[in-house]
């Protein structure tokens, strides 16, 4: 085994990171979460990785984008998450896909993936890559952020526990209204890694049929039962 993850051993067996080595992750979304959540899924050693964003760097970005600087101002978000991991973890293969993910090429991305990391910034996305995973028979982890906020759960193929949680909302995330600062995205993207994580060692507890709402401005973490 690689010393690069000798300090993930008193959390994961030999056994569970050589699994983690054939594993294959899609990230649909390389901004704000995206970033993060690439980022940690390959310090982990999770094998391969596919990028999906069809967008550029701007300045906007540089508040919270782990991949974001000034050097990477118009430059593809996907192709530069590939590079970032090339330095991070050569080990590790990053396919960039240089589209938003839609209804037309959105079978083709997903299909053959273990887990589906939901790290996009739209409603009408997020349940568009529901309903490709369940067809597709691949469970999906949701995070969204705004300001303080953030929620995070793992729907399994058939769930469509997003109907429920956008049941009254409109095609806007609440990202739009409330904005977003450094470091809720980096606390929601480790989350949903954890769960991604516990999905493909098949261990622990899921958030299924569960959401995890989070208020960092007053500390407040609650699970609510679907």
């Amino acid at each position: 085994m690689e010393d690069r993850y000798l300090k993930n051993m008193k959390m994961l067996s030999e056994m569970e990171i050589e699994k983690l080595k054939d594993c294959k992750v899609c990230v649909v979304g390389c901004g704000g979460l995206g970033g993060y959540v690439i980022e940690m899924l390959g310090r982990l050693g999770v094998g391969n990785i596919t990028v999906v964003d069809g967008d550029v760097f701007d300045e906007t970005n540089l508040n919270r984008q782990l991949l974001s600087d000034t050097g990477a101002i118009g430059k593809s978000k996907a192709e530069t998450a590939k590079n970032r991991m090339l330095m991070v973890n050569p080990l590790i293969k990053v396919m960039p896909v240089y589209e938003r993910l839609t209804l037309e090429n959105g079978r083709g991305i997903l299909e053959g993936h273990d887990v589906i990391i939901d790290a996009v910034d739209n409603i009408d996305t997020r349940l568009l890559l529901q309903e490709l995973a369940s067809e597709l028979g691949i469970t999906m982890i949701h995070g969204a952020i705004g300001g303080w906020y953030g929620q995070v759960t793992t729907i399994f193929p058939g769930d469509r526990t997003l109907d429920w949680l956008y049941a009254r909302s409109k095609s806007k995330g609440i990202e739009k209204d409330l904005g977003n600062p450094s470091f809720t995205p980096a606390l929601v993207a480790s989350i949903e890694v954890s769960e991604a994580l516990k999905f493909l060692i098949g261990r622990g507890e899921l958030l299924r049929k569960r959401i995890l709402y989070i208020d960092l401005l007053e500390q407040e973490y609650t699970v609510v039962d679907i």
